[in-house]
C-alpha cells in the first residue's frame, strides 16, 4: 500500500506539519502509521479524508462539526444549512454595523446626530449587552426577540435608512416646538403617529401603550439618550416624550 510521510503530505496539500499534528492530537486526521521516530505516513483512504476537511474548512465550518461530518455522525446537508443560517446572522450584523459606522461618520462630520438606539447596532460590545438587558427588563423577551427578528429580516438599504428616518422625526419636532406648537397638537401628534408606526416596524411588534410611554420615559431618564436629543434643540427629549405619553393615551 502506497503511504505518504508527512513532508510529501505538506508539499501536495500545502496544509503545514504543525496543523497535521494538531489534527492528529485532536483525533480529526490521524496518521496510517507512525514510524520510528514518531515519523508520519499517510495512505490514500487519509488523503482523501484531509481533502474533504479542507473543503469544509474552506466553507468555514468549524472542526468539531467537520469531525462530525467526516465521521458520518452528522449529515452534511444539515451541516451546512445549520451554517447558512449563521452565515445570514453574521451578514445581518455587518451590515448594521456598516449602517452604524456610515452614520457615525456622518455624525463626526457634523451632518447627522445619531441616537442612542443606533450607537451600538451591529457592535458586540458589552454597552450593547447592557442595552439589550435593559430592554429586556423594560419590555420583555419576546418584544426584544421580535425586533432583532424584524431587522434582520430588513433588507440591507431599509437597515442602513434607520438612523436617517429617526433623524429625520428628531428634525421636525425640533421645528415644529420651535414655531410653537405644543406636544398635544395636531402637526405634533401627526409626527409623533409616523415615529409610532416606525417603533412599530423596527420592534417587529405593536407597542402597547404602557410600552410606548416606557420608551417615551427611557429618552429622558437616560441621560445619554436626553444628551443627544437635546444636541437637536434643547428640550426635545422631554417634548417627545410629553408627545409619545399624549399619542398614548389618545390612541392605545
Amino acid at each position: 500500500m502506497r503511504t505518504w510521510t508527512t513532508t510529501e503530505v505538506t508539499r501536495i496539500t500545502g496544509v503545514t506539519s504543525r496543523t497535521l499534528r494538531h489534527y492528529d492530537a485532536i483525533g480529526l486526521l490521524q496518521p496510517v502509521a507512525t514510524g520510528h521516530g514518531g515519523l508520519r505516513r499517510y495512505g490514500r483512504g487519509e488523503l482523501l479524508r484531509l481533502q474533504r476537511i479542507l473543503l469544509l474548512k474552506r466553507l468555514g465550518l468549524r472542526l468539531d462539526v467537520i469531525a462530525e461530518i467526516v465521521d458520518g455522525a452528522l449529515p452534511e446537508v444539515d451541516a451546512l444549512k445549520r451554517h447558512a443560517e449563521q452565515l445570514d446572522e453574521e451578514r445581518g450584523r455587518l451590515d448594521r454595523l456598516a449602517a452604524t459606522v456610515a452614520a457615525t461618520i456622518r455624525q463626526l462630520e457634523g451632518d447627522q446626530t445619531m441616537t442612542p438606539e443606533t450607537w451600538f447596532d451591529g457592535l458586540d460590545a458589552g454597552r450593547q449587552a447592557e442595552y439589550e438587558a435593559e430592554a429586556r427588563r423594560r419590555w420583555g423577551d419576546a418584544v426584544v426577540d421580535a425586533g432583532d427578528a424584524a431587522v434582520r429580516a430588513m433588507s440591507p438599504e431599509e437597515r442602513r435608512a434607520i438612523p436617517d428616518v429617526f433623524e429625520g422625526f428628531h428634525r421636525r419636532l425640533a421645528e415644529l416646538r420651535g414655531s410653537g406648537e405644543t406636544a398635544a397638537s395636531g402637526p405634533v401628534q401627526a409626527v409623533v403617529a409616523e415615529h409610532y408606526a416606525f417603533i412599530a416596524k423596527v420592534w417587529g411588534s405593536t407597542p402597547t401603550a404602557e410600552a410606548y410611554r416606557g420608551l417615551g420615559a427611557l429618552y429622558t431618564d437616560d441621560p445619554a439618550f436626553t444628551a443627544t436629543y437635546d444636541a437637536v434643540a434643547e428640550g426635545l427629549a422631554a417634548f417627545l416624550r410629553e408627545g409619545m405619553d399624549a399619542y398614548a393615551d389618545a390612541n392605545l
